[in-house]
């Protein structure tokens, strides 16, 4: 390691510092990648600014200049990871130095925390919308890859806050008191200092968009059936599509067998009436079709006469692989025309919107890693292979449909998949606490399919839902017509969310991924691959809405301690109702902690919904959405005596608003525009007010009350 530290005063006059300030801003935004390297730092005085990739990134100053004892620049460079690091020291214990600033970044940057502070305990955590914790003491830039925080130190206190937010690029104001502040700067944090060699964000956006749907692997496995398919849709179209759900996917069962195209496109005979029948039938049910797919390829008779399409073994013959049979060379282009681009233009031809490629770490393991010695021969990159054969899958697709990754985590295809199923068959949120970080800023995290039983719909699918993951259901469609399908019901759509920490909570998993390059069989989970078992209980959502901001945490277990309103970023010194979900009860109004209590086993799981008390009534939670109206509150407002608001409504299903009614309030009466006002009963300090719409749409409702 090495390192170099320098201090550099401008002393000029101030005039020729602004300046040059005014010069930096003007600069263009790089279209290319931005440069591994530090960036320029300019010291005035107390003044300080920082330049990277042509845009000043950071503006601010010591507000208390008599108390500052020294300011020291350092750059330091482990491995390809760049740190810079800029200090303020004080002069004295008892006079800590107060640096404020603006930070300034793309329409992709948010703030978040950088690294794990050990004195926390273990809360995933996601927002909807930019965060405004008060764990949070960096920024992000996912546009640019870089990373600009203060470290943690006891004695150092940081807020980072949202100020300005528009498609031209985001501010946050930033303010760190102590006796040693350590502002560090880290460009490819992702790429360099996390060890993901192909992320290059300024090529890719990630997908932005709900996935929630089904899949029919758990539900029928590979006896599906066209009329299996045409069932299920039906009902999904009928009783989720309402509630957010849009994807039907078909697993595997519907090919005749794995590798030449017409085994794909032609169905068995299962599929009577073919693929583009049945894609079509899926979307009049205003529904997306979604197909499984195979890296495989099993016919021998063809490999052998094309044996410059396949990777050859030391021999010279065509090789053979457990799981994947016979390897296609991605990089012979008569192989990929022949294959591969045929299969994927005919199934997006015959309608289909969502692709599920898997074997994926078969063909690396048992092919690309086994039989590397036939890519150095022709003096080619294994791991360059292996995406080209991916990337020609994303092209014939194109960008504007989903593509997942299967199974096991794919570091070697970051920015072509745009989700990866993380672990091995079987849903398991384990894998969401194990790379929380790439959810939504390398790729969709998939967890696997949910299936409805009554010891996990409601821990599942919650769970699934504040992260923000990827979420498909896999039961017979007659699931969804009893009582289980509620929690499937609350927990979709899967808001859009961003990670509140670009650490993983428990890196036990990532740390490994290096380790894909070494694997020569895909049969087991690898320690890289996400895992089965939870080391997490706590998955705390952030929603922040221009007419409000709240909070929602999901509990799986654990003991029953009390929970720290700080360590959720929230102010210890004000008061929140904590309202439970499942229940719909309210736990009460509580400073400083509350405690959960025991989670009950028909939910095993708990869903805290935590507003700031007012003086006034106001909403506690919605029954719409375990978000407690993340997804279907537009609007609220409380004016005079009158609590009024917008909301979006499902059609048939009857919507309820949970408010708190403070002493000196009563219910007067209820108003809805769309919707018919059923009733409003009263639960102690809480009104329950029961709307329905006869159709699915956005109604206008308002509350009076009397002193």
């Amino acid at each position: 390691m090495k390192a170099r530290a320098s201090i550099t005063v401008l002393i000029t006059l101030s005039v020729f510092s602004s300046v040059l300030i005014a010069y930096a801003l003007a600069q263009p935004k790089s279209s290319g990648a931005p440069p591994n390297a530090p960036a320029q730092v300019k010291v005035d005085g107390t003044a300080l600014d920082i330049v990277y990739n042509g845009r000043t990134i950071f503006s601010g100053r010591i507000e208390n200049s008599a108390d500052l004892d020294r300011l020291t620049t350092s750059d330091f460079k482990v491995g390809d990871a760049v740190h810079q690091v800029v200090a303020f020291n004080a002069k004295t214990w008892d006079k800590p130095v107060v640096l404020a600033g603006l930070i300034s970044g793309s329409e992709e940057s948010f703030p978040c925390e950088s690294d794990r502070n050990p004195r926390s305990p273990a809360i995933v955590r996601h927002s909807s919308g930019l965060s405004k914790s008060l764990l949070n003491q960096a920024v992000y830039d996912r546009m640019w890859d870089w990373v600009l925080s203060v470290d943690d130190q006891p004695r150092t206190r940081t807020t980072v806050s949202p100020e300005r937010a528009s498609v031209a690029g985001h501010d946050f104001s930033l303010r760190a008191q102590g006796y040693e502040i350590i502002l560090r700067f880290r460009p490819r944090f992702y790429q360099a200092h996390r060890r993901l060699e192909h992320f290059e964000p300024w090529t890719y956006k990630v997908w932005d968009k709900p996935v929630v749907g089904w899949c029919s692997w758990f539900a029928f496995l590979d006896k599906i059936t066209e009329q299996d398919m045409l069932r299920t849709a039906d009902v999904l179209a009928e009783v989720l599509a309402p509630y957010g759900y849009e994807y039907v996917q078909m697993d595997d069962g519907y090919q005749r067998d794995i590798g030449l195209p017409e085994l794909w496109l032609e169905p068995n005979e299962k599929f009577p009436h073919g693929l583009g029948y049945l894609a079509s039938y899926i979307k009049r049910k205003g529904m997306k079709p979604g197909i499984w797919t195979n890296a495989t390829f099993s016919q021998t008779e063809f490999a052998e006469k094309h044996k410059d399409w396949f990777v050859l073994d030391g021999e010279g013959r065509v090789a053979k692989g457990n799981w994947i049979r016979h390897i296609l060379d991605a990089t012979v282009p008569a192989a990929l025309d022949g294959v591969v681009k045929p299969i994927f233009r005919g199934l997006r031809e015959d309608g289909f919107e969502y692709f599920k490629v898997d074997a994926l770490r078969h063909l690396r393991y048992e092919g690309y890693n086994t039989f590397s010695d036939h890519f150095r021969k022709k003096r080619l990159d294994v791991t360059t292979a292996y995406r080209k054969y991916v990337q020609t899958i994303r092209d014939v697709i194109g960008r504007e449909f989903f593509m997942l990754g299967c199974w096991g985590v794919r570091p070697e295809l970051v920015g072509i998949i745009d989700g990866c199923r993380l672990g091995t068959d079987g849903f398991s949120f384990a894998g969401l606490s194990q790379y929380n970080s790439f959810n939504n800023v390398v790729w969709r995290n998939d967890p696997d399919h949910i299936e409805l039983s009554e010891a996990e719909a409601y821990r599942s699918t919650t769970v699934t839902s504040l992260t923000g993951s990827l979420m498909l259901l896999t039961d017979r469609p007659e699931v969804y017509r009893t009582p289980l399908v509620e929690p499937a019901k609350r927990s979709a759509p899967v808001l859009f969310t961003l990670p509140g920490q670009i650490f993983d909570l428990d890196p036990s998993r990532s740390q490994n991924l290096w380790r894909v390059d070494a694997e020569v069989s895909g049969k087991e989970p690898k320690v890289f691959d996400a895992g089965l078992t939870p080391g997490c209980h706590l998955y705390l959502l952030e929603v922040n809405r221009p007419f409000e901001d709240w909070m929602v945490l999901g509990r799986t277990g654990g003991e029953n301690t009390a929970i720290k309103f700080e360590d959720l970023g929230l102010d210890k010194e004000r008061e929140y109702f904590v309202f439970e979900f499942w229940s719909r009860k309210l736990l009460g109004a509580f400073s400083g902690a509350f405690l959960p209590g025991e989670v009950d086993p028909k939910f095993n799981c708990q869903v805290f919904c935590i507003r700031e008390r007012r003086a006034h009534p106001q909403i506690l939670a919605t029954n719409r959405h375990i978000t407690g109206g993340g997804v279907d509150l537009v609007d609220v407002r409380w004016e005079g005596n009158r609590l009024s608001g917008k909301s979006r409504v499902v059609g048939g299903d009857v919507y309820e608003l949970f408010i708190s009614i403070p002493p000196g309030f009563a219910f007067n009466r209820a108003e809805c525009d769309g919707a018919a006002v059923l009733e409003g009963q009263r639960d102690g300090a809480v009104l329950c007010l029961s709307l329905k719409s006869d159709q699915s749409r956005e109604v206008a409702w308002a509350v009076l009350f009397q002193e």
